[in-house]
């Protein structure tokens, strides 16, 4: 597993390298200079409708703008907000800014550095803190520090949005040195899911999650999913995040990921790997410029083998956010046609007819409320779209004793068929007999590599996947558990 990078210089010389390259880089005071990119005007068009519809509604309250440069964002924010604090580093670019934006009466312009102790924002006192480009051009300490400050001055319900270049540049201008720090979104995550803060009375508040996904625009423009963002919420403590924190701190822990993957094949995480889905996209009949919904799409070798081959447009949605990140970082230098988000396929809205194929693989069965997702599913599909489903199912009647714990173990809500949501030509096929001879090719391969599965895990990760899969063989042969493909087609 990649470990988050190491800051090369610290402090004052940070702020001073900081400094001097955006100095150099904000002379022209332009767009290209400030997106670092020749094509920045044409990214512009497609990249900043795209960041404000991903925004909270901020109408008529606080949005504190930090790194705000000659107010790219700034206009934007001004025409809905109550009131906008723009603030840079940079004092020629944050006058280009006032000088842009100034006729809006209800925003203020400071020349600021936000790792300054002197800065000072009243607590509690910002609806929306938004930062587009920032935390790249600040050393780890400095992020994590900021961070403390921006859940201090965040309202509780507030939000905070920010979007950095992830992994590797993005922009194509030509730089003598570069201090940016391109980090695995996982380091972004980590500081912002465990910072706390605290009220004079001793409550905690922490960031829940709301968005976290890839900007469309790079990947249409550029094949790139390096550019990421996140929506953080300031909630107290105590109110849990439920099915999510489950999923990532239960079954789809890091490790845990990393094991399946191992089992699977590279970037899967579902019943077969690469096998199993050439077979069922094979019955998708993928056509070029498609576009497809893969919910519950896992660490991304679906997606990845979907839009390589076939040269479709892949959206990818996990409610894991260990499962995207994984997913972001196995999409470097692969230039297709793939987005990840992290999301609530239950929560999650899309206009209609806009999915060509809506994909899922072993994931529904998390579902409580399934026909109102199938509806959903049928209301995203355009007409002719087709719908594949895999997932595990139960006999008919009541569970045994073991298969309930289990049941209750996973968080499963099993369901014996695809309930009718409009569907037409709605085929169900029990491959059960299949998912035996792959359980049993998996668990031959695991145990045959034991030395190797415990050099890189240990013996009690090895004795889980074998125990696991041989209970699933156990299920499975007497028909307790059993495997279904769905497919399905709006007319």
């Amino acid at each position: 597993m990649a470990s988050f990078p190491k800051t090369a210089v610290h402090g004052e010389e940070e702020r001073e390298a900081q400094k001097s390259y955006w100095m150099e880089h904000s002379s022209d005071l332009t767009v290209e200079a400030m997106m670092l990119d020749s094509r920045a005007s044409e990214l512009d068009k497609e990249e900043r409708p795209e960041v404000l519809s991903l925004l909270p509604p901020y109408k008529g309250k606080s949005v504190l703008e930090l790194g705000a440069g000659i107010g790219r964002f700034t206009s934007e924010l001004a025409k809905e907000a109550g009131h906008v604090l723009a603030l840079d580093f940079i004092e020629s670019v944050i006058k280009k800014n006032e000088s842009l934006n100034g006729h809006y009466k209800n925003t203020s312009f400071m020349c600021a550095d936000v790792t300054s102790p002197d800065l000072t924002i009243e607590a509690d006192s910002v609806d929306l803190i938004f930062s587009n480009w920032l935390l790249m051009y600040l050393s780890d300490k400095e992020v994590e520090k900021l961070v403390e400050r921006m859940v201090k001055w965040v309202k509780v319900g507030g939000y905070i949005f920010f979007r950095e270049s992830c992994f590797h540049q993005s922009g194509d201008s030509k730089r003598k040195v570069n201090p940016t720090h391109y980090r695995e979104p996982r380091f972004y995550t980590k500081v912002f899911k465990e910072c706390h803060a605290y009220d004079d009375q001793g409550n905690s508040f922490e960031l829940s999650l709301i968005t976290y996904k890839c900007i469309a625009a790079y990947v249409k423009n550029k094949k790139n999913q390096n550019q990421i963002c996140w929506i953080w919420q300031k909630n107290k403590s105590d109110d849990g995040r439920g099915f999510q924190r489950f999923l990532d701190n239960v079954q789809y822990k890091s490790n845990g990921i990393l094991r399946y993957e191992h089992v699977f094949g590279d970037g899967f995480v579902s019943t077969g790997g690469i096998q199993t889905t050439k077979e069922f996209v094979a019955k998708l009949e993928l056509k070029p410029g498609q576009k497809i919904l893969d919910v519950g799409c896992g660490i991304g070798g679906g997606d990845f083998y979907m839009a390589e081959n076939f040269d479709v447009n892949v959206v990818g949605i996990d409610l894991s956010i260990n499962m995207v990140s994984f997913a972001l970082e196995r999409a470097i230098g692969r230039k297709c046609s793939v987005e990840f988000e992290v999301a609530d396929c239950t929560k999650k809205t899309y206009p209609e007819n806009t999915f060509d194929v809506i994909y899922s693989r072993d994931t529904i069965l998390h579902i409580q409320d399934k026909p109102t997702l199938f509806r959903s599913f049928f209301k995203w599909l355009k007409p002719g779209g087709k719908l594949l489903i895999s997932d595990y199912c139960k006999k008919l009647g009541a569970p045994s004793e073991d298969f309930a714990a289990y049941i209750k173990q996973r968080g499963y809500d099993l369901h014996d068929m695809l309930k009718n949501a409009g569907f037409s030509k709605v085929i169900t096929e029990d491959r059960t007999n299949q998912f035996l001879k792959v359980l049993q090719r998996e668990l031959d391969a695991v145990e045959m590599d034991k030395e190797g599965f415990i050099r890189d895990f240990s013996q009690e990760d090895y004795d889980e996947i074998v125990d696991g899969w041989k209970a699933k063989l156990k299920r499975s042969s007497v028909g307790e558990q059993r495997w279904g493909l769905f497919i399905a087609q709006k007319k």
